[in-house]
C-alpha cells in the first residue's frame, strides 16, 4: 500500500473521533437532494477514502453494480482520510452531501445519532442482518436499528519473531483461539524473552499510539470489564475488571517489557518498531501485513492470536457504508449497499485490500489474500472474539469526547507513573461527563 492505513484505523479511535467531535455543531443539516454530482435518479454521489488496492475494490464493485442495474451510474469521489469528515459535516449543514459515504465504525454513531443517515430497517430484515457477524451488524445500529451495512473490518494479532522465539526457547506458540495464552502464559513468555535480548531490544510493542488508544479497551474486555455500564449512561470502569487490565498493562513499562517510548502519545507506530527490528512480538492490524512484508527483509516471522483472560477480545477496526438521509434515491442507495456486501464483492474488496469480511459465510472461507496468506487467517478467526456489548461501547455517540480523555489518562499511568486508581477514577469522570 502507498498510503497510510494507520491515519483510517485511527478512525476508530481518537482522529476519527476528533473529527466526528468538531463537526458535531453542524449536524443541523439535512442530507442533499440534488447530490454532489448532480444528475438524475439513477445517479448515486459516493465519496470514500481509500488505498490503491481498496479504490480498485470499489470501482471494481461500482462497475458491477453498473453492468446489474441498466440505466444506474455511481460517481466515486475519493477524498484524503484527513478531509472526509470535515467536508461530509459541511456538506450536511449545506445540503450537498453526497448520497453514499463511507464511514469507520467509530465514528457511524455520530452521524446516526444526530439523524443524518438513511434508516435501513425497511431494507434489511432480520434475516438479512443474521447474515452479518453480530458484532458487526451491532456496529451499525443506533437505537435498535440499522443506519449502515458493516462492509469490512479489520483487528489486531500478535506478529513475532521465529529466530528470537527459538534463542529464547520458545518452542510453543497457540495455533488457535481455543490455545492463545492467557496473560499470566503472555507475561511469561514476555519475561523469558527480556532474559534473552539485550538491553537495547524489547520483547513486544503495542499497536496503541495515537489514534489507536482505543485499542487499551482490548484488555478491558479480555478481564471481563466495561468501559460503560449496561445502558451506556456512565461509566463501570472502576471495577475489579478495569484495575486489573489497567495494573497489567501498566506493568510493560515499568518492567521494561516494551520501549518506553512507545506509549499512547508516541510517533513511533508498533509496525515500524517491530520491521526496524527492535522487538520480538508487536500487536498489529491485518491492513499493515503488506507494509511489513516488505518492510521486513532480514528476519523470519509469524502470527499468533492476541492473549486472553476471562474471554478473548479484540479491537474494532474496519468501516460501513451509509447513505444519507435525504439520498436523492434511496431505494436505490440501499440496493448498493445490499450489492456491495454481497459475498462476492465482499470477497473480492477484502481480499485484494487485506481486510477482513463481515459476513458469516466468509468467515470460515479462505480468501485470496494478496499478502501472508498463511497467516491472514488467524486475524480472521481473532475478529470473532469482538462481542456485540463490546461494539455497542466502542461506536457510543459518546466516545467522540471520551478518546481524547482516554489518551491522556493512559498516558499518564504509563510514562508518569499515575496511580491505578487515579487513573480509572480520571476515565470514569471522562465517561459520565460525556455519556450523561
Amino acid at each position: 500500500m502507498t498510503i497510510s492505513r494507520r491515519q483510517i484505523l485511527g478512525g476508530a479511535g481518537f482522529l476519527a473521533a476528533a473529527a466526528a467531535l468538531n463537526g458535531c455543531a453542524g449536524f443541523s443539516g439535512g442530507g442533499n437532494s440534488d447530490g454532489e454530482g448532480g444528475g438524475d435518479e439513477n445517479t448515486l454521489t459516493f465519496t470514500t477514502w481509500g488505498s490503491p488496492a481498496e479504490e480498485e475494490g470499489f470501482k471494481r464493485g461500482i462497475a458491477a453494480f453498473e453492468a446489474a442495474n441498466s440505466g444506474t451510474k455511481v460517481e466515486l469521489n475519493l477524498v484524503p482520510y484527513e478531509q472526509i469528515f470535515q467536508n461530509i459535516d459541511a456538506q450536511l449543514q449545506s445540503d450537498t452531501a453526497p448520497d453514499l459515504f463511507r464511514v469507520d465504525y467509530g465514528t457511524i454513531g455520530a452521524y446516526s445519532s444526530q439523524d443524518q443517515l438513511l434508516d435501513l430497517s425497511s431494507y434489511f430484515d432480520t434475516a438479512a442482518g443474521e447474515e452479518f457477524l453480530p458484532a458487526m451488524w451491532q456496529a451499525i445500529q443506533f437505537d435498535g436499528k440499522p443506519f449502515g451495512v458493516p462492509h469490512q473490518t479489520d483487528t489486531s494479532a500478535l506478529v513475532y519473531r521465529t529466530d528470537l522465539f527459538e534463542q529464547a526457547g520458545i518452542s510453543s506458540v497457540p495455533d488457535s483461539l481455543d490455545s492463545a495464552w492467557t496473560w499470566d502464559e503472555f507475561r511469561q513468555v514476555a519475561e523469558q524473552l527480556r532474559g534473552s535480548l539485550p538491553d537495547d531490544l524489547y520483547p513486544f510493542v503495542y499497536n496503541w499510539q495515537l489514534g489507536g488508544s482505543t485499542r487499551w479497551l482490548s484488555w478491558l474486555f479480555q478481564a471481563g470489564g466495561r468501559l460503560f455500564n449496561d445502558d451506556l449512561t456512565g461509566s463501570a470502569i472502576e471495577s475489579d475488571a478495569g484495575t486489573k487490565a489497567l495494573a497489567f498493562t501498566q506493568g510493560f513499562f515499568t518492567d521494561g517489557l516494551v520501549p518506553p517510548s512507545s506509549s499512547v502519545k508516541s510517533s513511533t507506530y508498533a509496525d515500524g518498531a517491530f520491521s526496524a527490528g527492535t522487538t520480538a512480538m508487536a500487536f498489529v492490524g491485518n491492513f499493515v501485513l503488506p507494509s511489513l512484508d516488505e518492510a521486513i527483509t532480514d528476519f523470519e516471522w509469524s502470527a499468533t492470536y492476541l492473549p486472553r483472560d476471562e474471554r478473548g477480545a479484540c479491537d474494532l477496526g474496519g468501516n460501513a457504508l451509509v447513505a444519507t438521509k435525504n439520498a436523492r434515491n434511496p431505494d436505490l442507495a440501499a440496493e448498493f449497499l445490499k450489492f456491495m456486501t454481497q459475498p462476492d464483492q465482499m470477497s473480492d474488496f477484502c481480499a485484494r485490500a487485506m481486510e477482513l469480511p463481515t459476513l458469516n459465510s466468509l468467515v470460515t472461507t479462505e480468501l485470496d489474500y494478496q499478502t501472508r496468506p498463511d497467516i491472514a487467517g488467524i486475524f480472521v478467526e481473532q475478529a470473532t472474539t469482538l462481542e456485540p456489548s463490546d461494539v455497542q461501547q466502542l461506536t457510543s455517540p459518546a466516545m467522540a469526547a471520551i478518546n481524547p480523555k482516554l489518551r491522556d489518562e493512559l498516558e499518564a499511568a504509563f510514562t508518569q507513573g499515575q496511580p491505578v486508581d487515579r487513573t480509572l477514577a480520571n476515565i470514569a469522570a471522562a465517561v459520565d461527563e460525556a455519556a450523561g
